[in-house]
């Protein structure tokens, strides 16, 4: 082996063993084999351009391009031309794999799941690492300055773990990088032996001259060692988002005092929304009468500069045995005690602890430490939720709508505070406020009416894709195109209330996650969640809920009756139809003596023979000749008859009552379900109601008022499914017809027309009748005598 290929192959292998630093960040080393792969073709290509010769310039050309089709043929080959080759279409798939893998980087904690993304990322960075190693010590023979990219490489993983093992990965990358110099100086020396060897060297000269290559590499080395000892220690650790990122420690001191940092933590909260593949955050067991209403809280954003909200920094204490009362929570508001016991996920990582709120009492094992005014719980020195199980004792706040309307006016310094509101604000923000507002005599109506505006009257539209958006115009321009997700929306009225003067500030946590068959509730990633909270007097910090589609509205902004919440049994429903029927029938003219008598007094003339005795034409052959075909022209239609009378069956009227609800809710869902069958998008029996209408979305690939009807049909499926008392849903008819609609629209014209006229749900009357036969068949045997003995040995008679 020449001395340049023994210095290539040290260099890939001080490459591959700085890259096994990046182990504790996923989950299996799967990736480190493609790597390892991949540079070795790296390697032979840059051996051979240099043996044909190429100019160095195009031996790294060579390997780049090679490099590009290696990357191709592992991430994008079915994007690829031919499947190697990268063209426009592969191109945006790297983009693509790039975002989600530094979404995913943002989201989990070390070790993370190897999504294609985090793959990418991985593999990628050591092919580019490698080749500039490559071209640094074997191309141009500078094998010192190669430390460069290693010590990057070998500070992205520092950076991102923190285990005592991160002395192993030090020590095996300083050993790679060592063995390359000393390639490096050893092919130097090979090169110039014969110029060494021939030279006198004067008496007490000794090797100074050739050791003098080698021991400057050593030096440079040592230097570039040091650098990588103490880069990462001076690094920051890598923060996470919402739903992820591991979590350094947010206190100082023994646990008695400290600061909590002014910590956004909404960086994730949009990835979270629109992930893939959903992920189960928490679980909660709760002995809550009504789960709809079950929102876990996080942490309160109450600093507002204009363009984002973020917490304030806080001062934050020992978690005290029993929690203070909530402040502004007067004694005659009715409130009830809830135990939660909350398990969170292994790879769930989070400096706050999330909660019931406003929490009374919480039972956790580590180092966490207490913030009074947002009532939350912080990690202290790095402690986060990673796998951690506690018990909340939470308080079920219900004020009256009168009560939150006679609110007497809040303490002057929380004014101040909650109410304040940047010079910079866009004016039509105020000015909007005041607009949607007019004719609120009280700070209660007015939060009302703004959180009607979002979610009923205003014209928005619910939309995860939308950007977060910085600047101070970003709320100025969410009121103009009116489309966003839960950040928009609760961000924006939180805002508008403070320029009305109500405090306001803005909670980030989880909606009410999924009710299990085991009793638990699940919250997973697309349960994150914000909201605004407002605050009255006597009742203290209280929660709206402006996102159309997302959450419950609580019912003390709903409109009160005096009556049954329940609608009235007597009353026709939404989906019958309140006007007379165009033509009456014989049997309702005739009762009500309004028809002549030779009408009502015998069969009608369509069905009494005529007089004389000519009788039908051909006879009875022709009749049933008449009727075969019929049949014969009938029966391929027969499916789309079907699908029509199941539809109408399913979407009419049902009975005013709470059983007769239910019921239409359900036979609804069914419906639903079935036209997404129709439209290829094969029912799975085993998701539950929320995850069934995401796939239904996701793989209809339907628009977003499409896919809030279908979210909407799912929650109110719930309701009946799992809530102590379920609410009754209106319009939920209209719904599965707007969803029906837009998969309608994204469908192809054959998958249209197939789902009307041979609708794979159709299978289901095949399965009626077969049900039913099977039913016959048991009520004949049922009814069938048994003989006794004496009758089976007489043999019958």
């Amino acid at each position: 082996m020449s001395g340049r290929a023994r210095l290539a192959g040290c260099a890939a292998a001080a490459t591959l063993m700085t890259a096994c630093s990046l182990l504790p960040l996923v989950h299996g080393p799967a990736w480190l084999a493609v790597a390892a792969l991949l540079v070795a073709v790296q390697t032979g290509v840059g051996a051979a351009a240099r043996r044909v010769p190429l100019a160095r310039p195009l031996t790294v050309l060579a390997q780049l391009l090679v490099t590009l089709l290696l990357l191709t043929l592992v991430f994008a080959r079915h994007q690829a031309v031919a499947g190697l080759f990268p063209g426009p279409e592969a191109f945006g798939h790297f983009s693509d794999l790039l975002q989600q893998g530094s979404d995913d980087v943002s989201r989990y904690a070390p070790p993370a799941p190897l999504t294609d993304g985090i793959r990418l990322m991985l593999i990628g960075g050591v092919l580019i690492v490698h080749l500039l190693v490559d071209t640094l010590a074997v191309t141009f023979r500078a094998a010192a300055p190669s430390g460069l990219p290693l010590l990057a490489l070998y500070s992205v993983a520092a950076g991102l773990s923190g285990g005592a093992a991160d002395w192993l990965w030090f020590l095996l990358a300083a050993a790679g990088y060592l063995m390359l110099l000393l390639a490096e100086g050893r092919e130097r020396v090979t090169r110039w032996g014969r110029v060494f060897g021939a030279t006198a060297r004067a008496p007490g000269a000794g090797d100074n001259t050739l050791a003098s290559p080698v021991r400057t590499g050593r030096r440079i080395g040592a230097v570039a060692l040091g650098v990588a000892l103490l880069v990462p220690l001076a690094l920051p650790a890598m923060q996470g988002g919402l739903l992820g990122g591991r979590g350094a420690g947010v206190g100082a001191g023994s646990g008695t005092g400290g600061m909590i940092s002014a910590v956004n933590p909404l960086v994730s909260l949009r990835d979270s929304l629109n992930v893939d593949s959903d992920r189960q955050v928490l679980s909660l067991r709760t002995n809550a009468e009504n789960l709809s209403d079950m929102y876990v809280r996080i942490v309160s954003l109450d600093d507002f500069d204009g363009t984002t909200w973020k917490p304030a920094q806080r001062h934050i204490v020992g978690v005290p045995d029993d929690f203070p009362t909530p402040v502004g929570l007067g004694s005659d508001v009715r409130r009830t005690k809830v135990l939660t016991t909350v398990s969170a996920a292994e790879w769930y990582a989070q400096d706050w602890l999330p909660m019931p709120y406003p929490p009374t009492d919480v039972r956790i094992g580590g180092n966490w430490r207490y913030e009074p005014v947002g009532m939350t719980l912080v990690g202290d020195h790095g402690q986060t939720t990673r796998g951690a199980t506690y018990v909340v004792t939470s308080l079920d706040v219900r004020p009256t709508a009168r009560q939150l309307a006679t609110a007497p006016k809040p303490p002057a310094a929380l004014v101040r505070e909650y109410t304040d509101v940047p010079p910079g604000l866009p004016k039509v923000v105020a000015r909007t406020a005041k607009k949607v507002t007019a004719g609120a005599s009280n700070h209660y109506e007015e939060a009302v009416k703004l959180q009607d505006w979002f979610a009923l009257d205003g014209g928005f539209r619910y939309d995860t894709q939308v950007q977060v958006g910085r600047g101070p115009n970003a709320i100025a321009n969410f009121l103009r195109d009116k489309q966003g997700f839960c950040v928009h929306f609760s961000f924006t009225m939180a805002a508008m209330a403070r320029t009305l003067g109500i405090p306001a500030r803005v909670a980030v946590g989880f909606a009410p996650g999924t009710p299990q068959g085991d009793g638990t509730v699940s919250v997973s990633l697309k349960d994150a969640h914000a909201w605004p909270e407002l605050y009255f007097e006597g009742v203290g910090w209280t929660r709206f809920e402006p996102t159309p589609s997302r959450g419950t509205t609580p019912s003390y902004t709903q409109e009160q009756t005096h009556s049954s919440a329940l609608p009235d049994p007597a009353l026709p429903s939404r989906g019958s139809s309140e006007a007379p029927a165009p033509r009456a029938s014989a049997r309702e003219t005739c009762a009500a003596g309004s028809a002549a008598p030779a009408v009502c007094a015998g069969p009608s003339s369509a069905v009494a023979a005529p007089g004389g005795g000519g009788g039908t034409p051909g006879g009875p052959w022709a009749v049933l000749l008449v009727v075969g075909a019929l049949a014969v022209l009938t029966l391929p239609l027969a499916p789309l008859l079907w699908r029509l009378r199941a539809r109408s069956r399913r979407l009419g009227g049902h009975p005013r009552s709470e059983e007769g609800a239910a019921e239409h809710t359900l036979a609804a869902w069914r419906e639903l379900s079935d036209s997404a069958w129709d439209h290829g998008i094969v029912p799975d029996e085993s998701l539950t109601p929320r995850a069934a209408a995401e796939r239904i979305v996701r793989l209809g690939d339907l628009d977003e008022e499409s896919g809030a009807a279908v979210h909407r049909v799912a929650d109110a499926v719930e309701q009946v499914l799992y809530a102590p008392r379920p609410r009754p849903a209106a319009g939920v008819a209209a719904d599965v017809r707007r969803a029906v609609t837009g998969l309608d629209a994204s469908a192809s014209r054959a998958t249209r027309l197939r789902a009307l006229f041979a609708p794979r749900s159709a299978v289901r009357a095949l399965w009626e009748a077969t049900d039913r036969w099977t039913a016959l068949r048991a009520r004949l045997a049922a009814m069938r005598p048994v003989p006794d003995g004496g009758a089976a040995g007489q043999g019958g008679s």
